[in-house]
């Protein structure tokens, strides 16, 4: 059974908006005006990553990526 992926959300000065992206599907991002669309714009580009790489036969990664976590 797959766990999800990490999603990583962060606000883009360069774009003027919030990026999302998701670390273990190569070039899988989406951009929202705030953090909600971002994140709903990724989860729409995950489904289309994961389609169209088993439509070609692509292997899917299984989810790896956890952010580090330091103790304050």
């Amino acid at each position: 059974m797959r766990s999800d992926y990490h999603i990583n959300v962060f606000y883009s000065d360069e774009d003027g908006g919030y990026i999302a992206d998701i670390p273990d599907l190569e070039a899988c991002s989406a951009f929202g005006e705030d953090p909600g669309r971002a994140l709903a714009q990724v989860l729409v580009a995950k489904e289309a990553w994961l389609a169209a790489a088993k439509d070609l036969g692509r292997p899917i990664p299984e989810p790896r990526y956890r952010p580090a976590l330091y103790p304050r």
